[in-house]
Parts: C-alpha cells; sequence; structure tokens
C-alpha cells in the first residue's frame, strides 16, 4: 500500500515490518483464546465469588442472585475419543482453565484442586488436618469432557442415613445418629477407552457318549478332540479410575454413570467445586482396563463351547482402533468416625447411588454364625451313641454333616460380606 501516512490502520489489523521502501504491510491481529488465561469467577453485579449452581445448572451468585448458564455442550456418547498417540498428548490442552489452589494432605498423600477462594483446613478423603494449600499447577493435561453434578448437596444427609440404616448385622446407632456431617462435591479422574478385541481360542473338548458293557451296565465315556473358534467384541466406554487416593471397591459400586449427558469440559463447572487430577497415568491405566477387556474376551470364549470338558485353553486377543477419553465425573464425599474409626462414604453425583464402608456389629454376626453350625453339630453329637443301636446313628450323623455343611457355606458368605462391608 502507498503512502501509509495517508492511510489509517484498518480495524483489527497490524502493519508488519516491511522490506520495501514505500510499501506498508497490514495483517489481521492474531485471535485470542480465552482459555489460554485463567478465568476468574466474580460476580459482575456485586464482586462476590459465582459457583456452580446444581438446581439452575448454571453459575450463580449467592449474594444477589446473578445467574449465567454454563458454556459447555451437552455431547454424550459422541464425544470424541483420541488415539493412543504422543501427538493427541501433546497437543491435549493443559491447566484447569481457571484460577484455582493445590491442596495436599500429609497423612493420606492425596492432591487436589480447590477454588481459589477457599477456605478448608481438612481433608476430604481422610479428614486429617494436616493439609498444605499452594497455587495449582498450570502443566496438568485438561480433561475434555465431564458429567456436572445433578444431585442437589442437601439431599446427601438423606441419601446417607437411609443406606446407613439397611443391613441387620450393623450398629443401631448408624442410621438413628448424625455421623455424616457434611459432603464434599468432587469431579474425581477417569479414563474412558474404546476397543475391539478379535479374540481366536483353541482347546480340548469333551464330548459325552452313553457304552454298555458286557454286564449290560451303562457307563459314561469322554471322547476329546481339538476345536477352536473366534470371537469379536466391540468395548465401550470402558471406565477406569485415574486416582487410587479412594477406593475402587466403593468406585465401582456407585457405576453406572450415564455417559448420554456428557459435557464438553468448561471451567464453568468448577467454579465453586473441588476436583482431583489424575495420579494412575494413562499408560498404567490401559494395560489394566485391557486386562479386565481381556478377561471378557476370554468369557466370551469359553461360552461358545457348548461342552462342560475342557481342557488346554488357550486364547489369543488382538486389540484393534484403540482410543480414549479423560474426563471428570461427580462424587460426593464424606467421612465420619464410629468408635475412633474412619470409614468412608460415596454418592453418585449424577443418579444418587451410595456405596462406602459401614462398620459391623461383630456380636450379631458370631451369633447367626453359631445358629447356623450348632443344628448340624448337635446332630452329629447325638448320632454318635446311638452307633451301637444301629443304623438310626449313622443316618443322624449323616444329615448332622449336610446341615452343617450348608450353615458352613452360609457362616462364610456372611462372614465374607461383613467383611467387605467394612473394608469396600
Amino acid at each position: 500500500m502507498n503512502n501509509p501516512d495517508l492511510v489509517s490502520i484498518p480495524e483489527n489489523y497490524h502493519e508488519l515490518p516491511s522490506h520495501v521502501e514505500g510499501i506498508s504491510v497490514f495483517a489481521p491481529l492474531p485471535l485470542e483464546t480465552p482459555e489460554s488465561v485463567p478465568q476468574t469467577y466474580k460476580c459482575p453485579n456485586c464482586g462476590a465469588n459465582t459457583r456452580f449452581d446444581v438446581a439452575t445448572g448454571g453459575v450463580t451468585c449467592e449474594h444477589c442472585g446473578y445467574t449465567a448458564p454454563t458454556r459447555g455442550k451437552t455431547v454424550g456418547r459422541a464425544a470424541d475419543e483420541h488415539e493412543f498417540t504422543l501427538e493427541t498428548l501433546s497437543l491435549a490442552k493443559q491447566g484447569w482453565g481457571i484460577n484455582r489452589n493445590h491442596l495436599h494432605c500429609e497423612s493420606c498423600g492425596a492432591e487436589l484442586s480447590i477454588p481459589e477462594d477457599a477456605i478448608t483446613s481438612s481433608c476430604p478423603f481422610c479428614a486429617s488436618n494436616k493439609v498444605n494449600i499452594s497455587r495449582a499447577p498450570a502443566d496438568i493435561l485438561r480433561p475434555k469432557f465431564l458429567i456436572p453434578f445433578k444431585i442437589l448437596p442437601k439431599k446427601n444427609q438423606a441419601l446417607a442415613r437411609e443406606w446407613l440404616g439397611k443391613g441387620w448385622y450393623h450398629p443401631l446407632e448408624l442410621a438413628s445418629s448424625a455421623l455424616i456431617n457434611k459432603f464434599h462435591g468432587i469431579y474425581l479422574p477417569f479414563w474412558t477407552f474404546d476397543a475391539q478385541i478379535d479374540a481366536d481360542w483353541k482347546a480340548q473338548i469333551g464330548h459325552e457318549r452313553e457304552v454298555r458293557d458286557r454286564k449290560g451296565q451303562i457307563r459314561t465315556e469322554i471322547d476329546w478332540k481339538w476345536e477352536s473358534g473366534h470371537a469379536q467384541l466391540t468395548m465401550d466406554d470402558t471406565i477406569h479410575a485415574g486416582t487410587n487416593k479412594v477406593s475402587h471397591l466403593i468406585l465401582q459400586k456407585l457405576l453406572p454413570f450415564r455417559f448420554e449427558e456428557l459435557t464438553a469440559y468448561s471451567p464453568d463447572f468448577l467454579a465453586g467445586w473441588q476436583a482431583q487430577n489424575y495420579n494412575i497415568p494413562l499408560p498404567e491405566a490401559w494395560q489394566e482396563a485391557k486386562e479386565g477387556m481381556r478377561e471378557t474376551a476370554r468369557s466370551t470364549c469359553r461360552s461358545q463351547i457348548a461342552s462342560s470338558h475342557v481342557r488346554n485353553f488357550s486364547m489369543t486377543a488382538k486389540f484393534l482402533h484403540e482410543t480414549w477419553r479423560y474426563v471428570l465425573l461427580p462424587v460426593y464425599l464424606a467421612v465420619y468416625k464410629h468408635e475412633d474409626r474412619i470409614f468412608q462414604v460415596m454418592v453418585n453425583g449424577q443418579t444418587g447411588t451410595v456405596a462406602g464402608q459401614k462398620p459391623v456389629a461383630w456380636n450379631k454376626i458370631w451369633l447367626a454364625i453359631a445358629a447356623l453350625l450348632i443344628p448340624g453339630l448337635g446332630m452329629i453329637l447325638a448320632g454318635l451313641p446311638l452307633l451301637l443301636v444301629g443304623s438310626v446313628g449313622m443316618g443322624l450323623i449323616s444329615l448332622g454333616l449336610a446341615l452343617l455343611s450348608i450353615g458352613g457355606l452360609i457362616s462364610f458368605s456372611l462372614y465374607k460380606k461383613a467383611v467387605d462391608s467394612e473394608r469396600a
């Protein structure tokens, strides 16, 4: 452009250095990416802090009632997935996209992202007050999708109290006491995986046939022969926790989440809420998820075998079209104390499903086990002296052994269930 002094710079353009005298060069201003700068959440009306409100599904101010819609769009199961390449990781965005603080628990080692203005002195995972708070790191992998909270915080107390009251072998005071004072809403990290599995199997299969011997008696013989087959499976949204700071047994009981409500990540949903970054890296999570998928493929292959006689079974599985997502899922977490022991309870923030640890009244368990075993033992003891009389004693002993076996199986199942309730 000649005579640049006579021409103003066009709107949204800037001047570039020119290597030709008398010629001016202009170029569009570079587009600014809003997400590259951490956002802050202050009310435009009164300046107070705003937070994501579950009831309205938007960002609200509790002081003046200001409400704004979130910028996340519901995408459901059509949400983008990534292939297992270094390029996809290098192109992924980093940071939360919002100014946040970082909480580190010295007792359990939990790492947590909390709102910048949050005032907290305890860890939501173990209730310890030995915590350090610092600025959240900006080099973490940013989740691309999440499921927003749907269950209102005020409903958690009723859901937990109802759950605590279930089960006859727990202390009676659990349901009637207000053991759980506060739930923390936390977005927990999860990896989801998709894959197609081509599995080939072979095994020796036994086929029964009946033969009659020279005395006319019928017996069963098994003919063994090698057989093979093929199975093709499509694994969709296989979920794997991205944190080892919460019980995976409890998380498993919170499933499923409705991935139809998967929403594009926006810092709006984290305003006023806690979140945890993953500490189980993608390669490790994928290897563990593959083991579960391989077991599913093995079960599918075994189901193709009509006979119950199988030996030398082997399977090879090829994984194709492997993709992943990094998502945040909503969980309410609370800890409570009972007889100086700490127990953990979680609520699925989308469906309201409750799972966790509950103390066991072991005196009830031992009484129940005794009631299950005493009848069988009593019959055996009663039958021993009657062996001298005749077959009556043997009948009582046989019946006693049967009752003892049944009682033992039920007792073992009851004991295991009680242990799992406390361990979870």
